[in-house]
């Protein structure tokens, strides 16, 4: 008996502590267990639980971001990497470090229900850190053209974009199948040196975008062997007499100009002697994107200029 004279209500008391806890809990949960959730596989085959009605978004690498501002859904961005220069729109969104050296606390002080990683780069125990904070990570892995069409369409899916993926891909296989077709009519490939960077003389080998955009450019690719990233020094690629020499880097401007006439010293070089020595923005060929395929637009009329001089 209170003071009353009623006993009180064990029961209401009960109910009332127990709304008060799981309220409490769920001001301490991530922002992701909160939502209604889909169960998805990402590219790694991991299972993962992630909002049905995404908000925020955390790029964890220049490509994904370009990809989603591609597909329409940079409304959901509120993160990215710290080279994500494209669109030009992507600089203005705040930075979560490289996507080698992630900043865990940047990244979890912007509250994303989902951050987007990828496998060659993202230090995995990051990646783990943000998942035991109820954070997933959707991982995607494109190592080649084709793969890199599925991200597209897969991203698409996830961000509730998947017309504009569809659009996207459709449209790549198309520039593709069309640079195939002209450059099957030539019995010529040229042979193609391609340079990375100023110093050391860095080329790509196989199992590496540049070396299958060479290929499916026409060209043959004077760097194709085991090693992705082979180094040459400057005799080296004289010897091996490039009929094609294309030169990038992340340097812009001077640097690329400098090159080029360091190279035209050489008249006995193929390239040289008849001009065909291209400067390309590195981002075109080594970021797994739907900017590819303008990369190899512009190997093909490189490699192949007559061909497409027939059909502007």
């Amino acid at each position: 008996m209170n003071g009353s004279g009623l006993k009180p209500n064990t029961t209401a008391i009960k109910i009332t502590a127990l709304s008060v806890f799981f309220f409490l809990a769920s001001l301490s949960l991530p922002h992701v267990q909160q939502a209604t959730a889909r169960i998805l596989i990402d590219e790694l085959g991991r299972e993962m639980a992630v909002p049905d009605n995404l908000k925020r978004v955390v790029s964890l690498a220049p490509s994904i971001t370009e990809v989603i501002f591609a597909l329409g859904r940079e409304d959901l961005l509120k993160g990215v990497t710290q080279f994500s220069d494209y669109p030009p729109a992507a600089r203005k969104l705040p930075r979560v470090g490289s996507y080698v050296h992630l900043d865990l606390e940047k990244i979890v002080s912007l509250e994303p229900d989902l951050c987007i990683g990828i496998k060659d780069g993202n230090p995995i125990s990051v990646v783990r850190k943000l998942e035991h904070l109820g954070i997933p990570v959707y991982a995607v892995d494109p190592r080649d053209l084709n793969a890199v069409l599925e991200t597209i369409l897969q991203l698409g899916r996830l961000l509730d974009a998947e017309e504009k993926a569809n659009a996207i891909v459709s449209d790549m296989r198309n520039r593709m199948e069309r640079v195939k077709s002209l450059v099957s009519t030539s019995p010529q490939k040229p042979r193609v040196f391609f340079q990375i960077g100023v110093s050391p003389i860095v080329s790509a080998g196989n199992q590496t975008y540049i070396n299958e955009l060479i290929v499916m450019a026409g060209g043959k690719n004077l760097a194709a062997g085991p090693v992705p990233y082979p180094r040459f020094s400057r005799e080296q690629v004289l010897g091996l007499s490039p009929d094609v020499l294309i030169i990038t880097s992340m340097a812009r401007g001077a640097s690329f100009e400098r090159v080029k006439q360091q190279w035209s010293k050489w008249p006995s070089l193929p390239a040289v002697s008849n001009n065909r020595i291209l400067l390309m923005d590195s981002n075109l060929c080594d970021r797994p994107t739907p900017r590819l395929i303008d990369a190899l637009e512009r190997l093909a009329e490189a490699i192949h200029p007559d061909l497409f001089r027939k059909k502007p």
